[in-house]
């Protein structure tokens, strides 16, 4: 399955004129408050009308406004999942399950129902109401109820955004599940540079009603020119494998050749691991630095020096590991004679490196 999507729209204060593709796995719509992301997730619902559209659901044409054609939303099979689950509350977890089961134009067999409610881990659930269930187990509710409803694709708009960061660190590993085993496209609506790097497997960025990046996670989160200098949440990723546990409580990680260590990491060797590394955390030298605590050097090149904003500029250095984004004052990269395709050093100390940048 793949979606293909082209709307354009005027607003008054910024015009809509994009076109993407949303390929199987977790395609993340990512970007600042107000950039369209969740106007796009509605047009393609078919609860918002813009002024033109061409919306393709693999052969399906869900909205052709050329031939004047625009399926309404219970005719598009399209699952959502919003911040709030939005369960009934009058009905236990197995009727909400069979609420949307009811809107499947096929006959789901009972087989299916139970691989679905094994893999989102609400077995126990089947018997309570919302209100006696927590945000996160809400929102697996909410994940099970689109899919039995015979969806050809999901859409999530922030999803997370109402848990806080325990109900967060439950729900995730669910989604990457969905990613994973689930054989239809995923349009996931986010601003939160942790969720990107954790879960998508292709990002499309948007600004202003536009798109100002497209590819894979590494990529997009990569470039400098998709996050603001100055935005809390500028960083990279790296995929790495665990190459093993050291005793004094450090993991290895082997990043390309390189080696990454951080604070313990519950998993096996050889296990995949997903590591953003924030621009902030990023120290830059044209030498390979010696006597620093700092265990993780990264020699590379510069790639790319953003456009100063302010004081500071983001500095993408393309290491063995992946490329690594720091973030620098303007004096220091006259000081040290920083330009792309000069030798660098990216320095990350281990204890920067937190958990909730893993995955």
């Amino acid at each position: 399955m793949s979606l293909r999507v082209d709307l354009k729209h005027r607003f008054s204060k910024f015009s809509l004129d994009l076109g993407f593709d949303v390929p199987d796995g977790i395609t993340v719509l990512f970007g600042r408050s107000g950039s369209g992301k969740s106007t796009v997730l509605r047009a393609i619902a078919g609860i918002f009308k813009p002024d033109q559209a061409r919306i393709m659901l693999t052969d399906r044409v869900l909205c052709d406004s050329d031939a004047g054609l625009c399926l309404p939303p219970h005719k598009r099979r399209i699952g959502m999942i919003f911040q709030d689950a939005r369960l009934f509350p009058h009905l236990t977890v197995s009727q909400n399950l069979d609420f949307g089961r009811r809107f499947s134009e096929r006959n789901v067999p009972q087989r299916e129902v139970t691989q679905m409610v094994d893999m989102l881990g609400i077995g126990a659930l089947l018997d309570r109401r919302p209100d006696g269930l927590s945000g996160g187990e809400q929102q697996r509710v909410a994940i099970g109820r689109a899919l039995l409803s015979g969806a050809e694709m999901i859409l999530a708009d922030e999803p997370l955004a109402a848990l806080d960061e325990a109900r967060k660190a439950e729900i995730l590993p669910y989604f990457e599940r969905l990613r994973d085993e689930i054989g239809i496209p995923v349009l996931y609506v986010s601003h939160s540079p942790a969720e990107v790097a954790r879960l998508a497997t292709t990002v499309i960025a948007l600004e202003a009603g536009q798109v100002i990046g497209q590819g894979s996670a590494e990529a997009v989160l990569g470039d400098p020119a998709v996050l603001p200098v100055g935005a809390g949440g500028a960083g990279a990723l790296i995929r790495a494998t665990v190459r093993g546990h050291h005793e004094d409580g450090l993991t290895e990680l082997d990043a390309g050749g390189e080696a990454l260590f951080l604070p313990h990491l519950n998993a096996d060797a050889g296990h995949p691991v997903r590591l953003r590394i924030a621009a902030h955390e990023v120290i830059l030298s044209p030498e390979r630095p010696v006597g620093l605590s700092a265990l993780n050097i990264l020699s590379g090149t510069i790639a790319e020096i953003s456009e100063a904003q302010g004081s500071a500029v983001l500095v993408a250095v393309q290491t063995g590991a992946g490329r690594v984004l720091a973030r620098v004052t303007t004096r220091s990269v006259a000081a040290l004679g920083l330009r792309v395709g000069a030798p660098c050093h990216a320095v990350v100390k281990t204890a920067s490196i937190a958990q909730d940048n893993l995955a």
